[in-house]
């Protein structure tokens, strides 16, 4: 393929793609990832305020390796700051230590006995008869 080609169908994708957003109401969908980015934008500011500059560096490295793991740490600051619970403001070494006891607690909950139960009689020396 050269990239007329490449170019034809991606412009044929993107107008097919904009035809259904068309027919589901786009309007609503504006105002949802407007909404959405109002949200992230205040986490954002929130987690800045609660976190050192060196703290929230980790944080971000932390949510490009497991998104998951940084969205439930990131909840669980906003709940405590709300709850008035932070003071100061939030150092690396105390976000390692949040991280160490989240991941502690989750260790055990992964953590499990593996059993190995062996079938008996499939591959027996006495069976072969090769006489």
């Amino acid at each position: 393929m050269d990239d007329d080609d490449l170019q034809k169908i991606r412009q044929a994708r993107l107008q097919q793609l904009q035809q259904e957003q068309g027919s589901s109401g786009g309007g609503q969908s504006d105002q949802q990832g407007a909404q959405r980015e109002a949200e992230t934008e205040a986490r954002k500011s929130m987690l800045s305020q609660i976190l050192t500059p060196e703290a929230n560096d980790r944080l971000g490295r932390i949510a490009l390796v497991k998104a998951d793991r940084a969205r439930d740490l990131e909840n669980r600051l906003i709940m405590m700051a709300r709850a008035g619970q932070i003071r100061q403001r939030i150092t690396d070494t105390e976000l390692r230590g949040m991280l160490e006891s989240a991941s502690g607690t989750e260790g055990k909950k992964e953590e499990g006995k593996v059993v190995f139960r062996r079938r008996g009689g499939g591959f027996d020396d006495d069976d072969d008869d090769w006489d």
